[in-house]
Order: structure tokens, then sequence, then C-alpha cells
């Protein structure tokens, strides 16, 4: 086996963006880095991959500092070779990745051959997806897209967001600007039931797929079917706008949101482990 060491986007996304988008709603990360529609400056990103004998990728790995490193086995195949092989690699290389973001099983074969115990499990998430959304009783009020004058406390729900999911937070200013850039856009959505009560924003779009995150209800408006509707009404929007399926990141450990997933139609992929490494 050969590992490859890629300085540039193009040749990176030549070898491998075929092989990442016969599953393209698990390489949702990946895929977003190749495209790279926000124009990021590159230059110390850290694009690899593995070859076997005959030339055919087996291991893509990416990671964009400072985040956890990216990882795919080609059609999910373990290939413990190629896991050795790249740990061992990074550590010549003196690359430190905080940590490894990849399919439950790959993660963890990862893990254990890179940092051995001194590493822990932060999260695990299913990834689900949906290519119709089914018919559920709409909760009162309706959907809106994010206007000016939800500044105010649209930033302390995404703080709110990233602290339940374990993502990374930013400052409450930080959150504006964000918010801002989104503004006309038709990327966020508000559920308004008298007033404000919920939101879904479309996000990480793959060429096929419209991605959904930040679904958030503040914690005294849940349970009346708020979330389940804003996400329903995003999905279909974003069917309408052409694209073949929806998908979205499930907390694992929270079987009421996938449950509430479900009913509208999406289904589990696979388990995606985030696993941190110690210092």
């Amino acid at each position: 086996m050969k590992i490859t060491r890629y300085s540039d986007l193009k040749s990176f996304g030549a070898d491998t963006l075929e092989i990442l988008l016969e599953n393209e709603v698990q390489n949702n990360l990946p895929i977003s880095f190749i495209l790279n529609e926000q124009g990021r400056d590159t230059s110390d990103w850290l694009l690899l991959s593995i070859k076997d004998g005959g030339g055919g990728v087996v291991l893509t790995a990416a990671q964009t500092p400072p985040f956890s490193i990216v990882l795919y086995e080609t059609g999910n195949r373990p290939n413990r070779a190629a896991v050795r092989l790249l740990s061992d690699e990074l550590k010549a290389m003196g690359a430190a990745p905080p940590g490894v973001v990849a399919e439950q099983g790959l993660a963890r074969r990862f893990a254990e051959a890179y940092a051995g115990d001194s590493s822990h499990r932060h999260m695990s998430m299913n990834i689900m997806r949906l290519d119709s959304v089914s018919k559920i009783e709409k909760a009162p009020g309706f959907c809106r897209p994010l206007r000016e004058d939800d500044l105010f406390y649209t930033p302390y729900w995404e703080r709110a967001f990233s602290e339940d999911c374990k993502t990374e937070t930013y400052s409450i200013q930080e959150n504006v600007g964000r918010l801002k850039a989104r503004l006309g856009k038709d990327s966020h959505y508000i559920w308004e039931d008298g007033h404000p009560v919920s939101q879904a924003v479309n996000g990480r779009n793959t060429p096929n797929g419209g991605g959904i995150n930040g679904v958030y209800t503040p914690p005294h408006y849940r349970g009346k079917g708020y979330a389940s509707s804003v996400t329903a009404e995003l999905s279909r929007k974003l069917l309408e706008r052409g694209f073949k399926f929806c998908y979205l990141f499930a907390d694992a450990a929270n079987p009421v949101s996938r449950g509430i997933y479900r009913k509208l139609g999406y289904y589990d992929l696979c388990v995606f482990d985030e696993i941190k490494f110690k210092k």
C-alpha cells in the first residue's frame, strides 16, 4: 500500500470525490471540504489517501485544523493495514489531530492504533436520511424565514444548541455575524406560535442532498411538536428546490430526537463517533 499526501484540493478530489459520493450522506464532511464553496484557505489542511497495490483508494483522510481528522474506508470495507499505515504516517509527520470523526467501527480502530488508551468518545451521532416527508400533525403556528428582528434572541439559541450537542461554540457576537450572513438566504427557518418557539437551519449541502442542522427548541417550549413541524417544513422546501434527499445528524444517546425524525420519514444510515485524543 502507498500513502499520498495532497497539496491542493483539485488533486485530492480527483482521486477521492467519486469514491466519497458512493456514500454521499456519510461523507458530507470530506465532500464539503473538496467543494470548498466558502473559499476557505486550505494551506494548512491535511489531505491524504491510501491506495492498494492496484492504485485504488482504500482509505481517505482529511483534516481542517483545529478540528478532528475525518476518515472513510472505501465501501465501508474495514482495512486494518491501511489504518495502521495512516496512524504511523501521521506520527512520522508530527501531525497531531485532536481526534477522529468516522463511522463508528473505523473511528474506534483508528483511535486504538493512533492513541491506544489515551482517547475518549466525545459523541456518537446517527446519520439519518429522508427521501420524502411523511404526513404529520402540524403544531400550532407557522414557518417563516429568519428576519433581522430575530437577531436579539437567535444568537443565544445558537449557543444553547452548540452546548446541547457538544459542538463548537461561538461567542454571542460571533453568532450575530453568522446569523446576519443567513438573512435573505432562505436557509434559516423559525417556527412561530404567537412568538418564535423553534428553529431549523439548512447547511453543508452535498451535490444531491440538503443538510439540516441547528434544530433547536428552548426547553420550556418542548414537547409540543414545534421541532417536528419546522424540520418537516424545511425538509419539504429542500426537496422542492431539487435536492434528491435531506440528511441530518441526530444524537445517538437521545432516542426522543431520533424518534421525532423517524416520524418525519428519516431513516438511519450509520453511526458516527467522534473520539478525542488526550494531549
